[in-house]
């Protein structure tokens, strides 16, 4: 029996190291290659940085990183790799505890709008500059898109829990739009797809207070 297809997102991690650490300071020295890598890419808000920055800002010598990493892309592969299964995870556990607040439909959309444009507010720089490596490098764009799928499906899965509210026939459809409505206005008020001039504090106030409204009304409709 052949083995399951292994993910986009892990095919990149493993292909992006040359050697794995094992243990002891190799590990840390590893992790600290990450953590400065990542660091540099929240700060500069894209990948404007030399492999000289990461080896001053994570306290590792140049001989190390490339023990690690064949290039500086194989680098950032890593580090989006790891960025990606955290943000999945992490989404999860918050979308799993907006649940646990919630008794109804109508108790779960607002604290699920929320919360989740939260979510991609605190993450919004990351993301943008994973999305600017995304749209350029093959490698990026299939787990982001695996990554992409499966925030719509945590999503669905969560509003189809109070699937008996839901009035319409077509309720796994109209789950994952409400999904892509609510991912598609927090992502341009966050500046995810679009320029960060789009964003407007004082209209996304009212726009978030409605979303959760517009959307209950939507799974509601029978038509």
């Amino acid at each position: 029996m052949s083995s399951p297809a292994e993910s986009p997102t892990q095919t990149l991690a493993d292909s992006a190291i040359s050697r794995a650490p094992r243990q002891g300071r190799s590990l840390a020295s590893f992790r600290r290659m990450l953590d400065a890598t990542k660091a540099l890419m929240l700060e500069r808000g894209s990948e404007d940085f030399t492999l000289q920055d990461v080896s001053e800002r994570g306290s590792v010598s140049i001989g190390s990183i490339y023990l690690r990493f064949e290039s500086k892309d194989r680098l950032l592969h890593a580090v989006i790799a790891e960025e990606l299964q955290n943000i999945v995870e992490k989404e999860r556990e918050l979308i799993e505890g907006i649940l646990a607040e919630s008794s109804s439909l109508a108790d779960f959309l607002p604290r699920y709008v929320d919360g989740y444009s939260g979510f991609l507010a605190t993450h919004a720089q990351v993301l943008r500059t994973i999305m600017q490596r995304a749209s350029l490098d093959p490698a990026v764009s299939a787990p982001g898109r695996e990554t992409a799928q499966k925030s719509a499906d945590l999503s669905a899965k969560a509003i189809l829990t109070f699937r008996d509210e839901i009035r319409a026939k077509d309720a796994e459809r109209r789950a994952h739009a409400v999904f892509r409505i609510v991912f598609a206005t927090a992502a341009r008020q966050f500046g995810l797809g679009s320029t960060a001039e789009s964003a407007d504090d004082k209209i996304w106030d009212t726009v978030k207070s409605e979303l959760s409204v517009m959307a209950l009304a939507y799974l509601q409709y029978e038509g």
